[in-house]
């Protein structure tokens, strides 16, 4: 049998960032396509059935599709500058619990599935978890389609230009109603079970987050030829909002909010911008805190664009509330896996749009780093063995 360790080995030279470091592996792109043919190969490999469903995820059956299916996946698309386990993890730890649950002589009661859903991480059309949100119906279709990445592209010409078709995009009730249970193993994006001494834990929920823009709009002009007094300078107000986030979050408890992103047009650097976009990632475990202190941004950014000559429009891109995991379950599972702690993230996942809709669950498997995102993200082999043989007990008690 293969180890999800090796299995991670054998793509570790797909998608690598040589400018940024880590992997940066976006839907449709080379390195995203590259893996969606070595996941093809690896699941046809084992006698798996691979289908790819109108919103372009990924599903792989042991035996006939069908109703009351335990499904388990995850992703394998990256940020830019990503670690090699998030996402990864969960699906090369899917094809290496299956092959456990064989080896073993499993037969399984219910349909079995893995399942590698598109564009999690919202790397390239800015919407996180876009294919499950397609799937369970939560984002209009043709919104969807017209999202467009940073050269222009639309996730619609994107699709069309994998061969798939967009006007397929949109709610999928056969693909929704065929799962039954569904089960999400990530690398931990976080310090718990470090601290816990722990090699596995289970998810219990998951903070409201969301992404939102905020466009400041002044007057570009020359950097020299332009006296200070004279300047509309969009990057002022931006600057300070980004300073006013921090604040904000220490002021509004266990809120996160992040500017990660900052976009002057048109980028010279003897220019002064005509516009800058900047992109706030807010989360709480409160919905209403959470769309609370985005309000407050919103009302500070006004008054900092307004002293600047300049004016502010703030547009959400994502939204999602307070996840709180299938009690019964996760206490089953807790259960089941020798008492294994339970643990809440910050950090969104396709199990969260789809806890919505089904009985679902997520199984962690411990960071030594805690740190996610970024190179550094790590996982010792003899954890990630240990989180196989977890989610290869959690399937087999759940299709039995």
């Amino acid at each position: 049998m293969t180890t999800a360790s090796e299995l991670l080995v054998s793509i570790d030279d797909i998608g690598v960032d040589r400018a940024r470091g880590g992997f940066s592996r976006h839907v449709f792109d080379h390195a995203e396509q590259e893996l969606r043919e070595w996941f093809t190969e690896q699941a046809r490999s084992r006698g798996l059935q691979v289908t790819t469903d109108g919103n372009a995820n990924l599903w792989a059956w042991w035996g006939e599709p069908g109703t009351d299916a335990v499904v388990t996946g995850s992703h394998l698309d990256s940020v830019p500058g990503g670690g090699a386990f998030d996402g990864p993890l969960g699906v090369v730890s899917a094809l290496a619990a299956l092959d456990l649950l064989r080896a073993e002589g499993f037969t399984p009661r219910r349909p079995l599935a893995v399942a590698v859903f598109a564009e999690e991480e919202g790397g390239r059309f800015g919407v996180p978890c876009l294919g499950s949100r397609l799937l369970a119906g939560t984002i209009d279709p043709d919104r969807a389609r017209n999202l467009r990445d940073p050269d222009g592209v639309s996730f619609a010409e994107a699709m069309r230009s994998a061969g798939m078709a967009p006007e397929r995009a949109g709610r999928d009730d056969v693909a929704l109603d065929r799962i039954g249970h569904f089960v999400e193993l990530h690398v931990e994006q976080g310090r718990g079970l470090i601290d816990l001494h722990r090699p596995v834990g289970v998810a219990s929920s998951i903070l409201s987050h969301g992404r939102w823009r905020f466009r400041f709009s002044g007057q570009g002009n020359h950097a020299g030829a332009t006296p200070i007094t004279d300047r509309r300078d969009p990057m002022l107000p931006a600057s300070r909002l980004v300073l006013a986030a921090r604040e904000a979050a220490f002021g509004t408890e266990s809120a996160r909010a992040t500017a990660g992103r900052l976009v002057p047009t048109p980028g010279g650097t003897n220019v002064i911008a005509s516009t800058v976009d900047v992109w706030l990632d807010v989360r709480s475990p409160a919905d209403a805190a959470t769309r609370g202190l985005v309000d407050d941004l919103a009302g500070q950014a006004d008054g900092y664009a307004s002293e600047e000559g300049c004016r502010v429009e703030v547009t959400e891109e994502s939204y999602a509330d307070t996840v709180h995991f299938d009690a019964g379950l996760r206490e089953e599972l807790a259960s089941l896996l020798d008492d294994a702690p339970m643990l809440p993230t910050g950090a969104g996942h396709d199990a969260g749009i789809l806890a919505a809709h089904k009985p679902t669950a997520m199984l962690f498997v411990r960071n030594p780093t805690g740190v996610s995102h970024a190179p550094e993200e790590h996982a010792e082999s003899e954890d990630c063995d240990t989180g196989v043989v977890a989610l290869a007990r959690t399937l087999e008690h759940l299709a039995s």
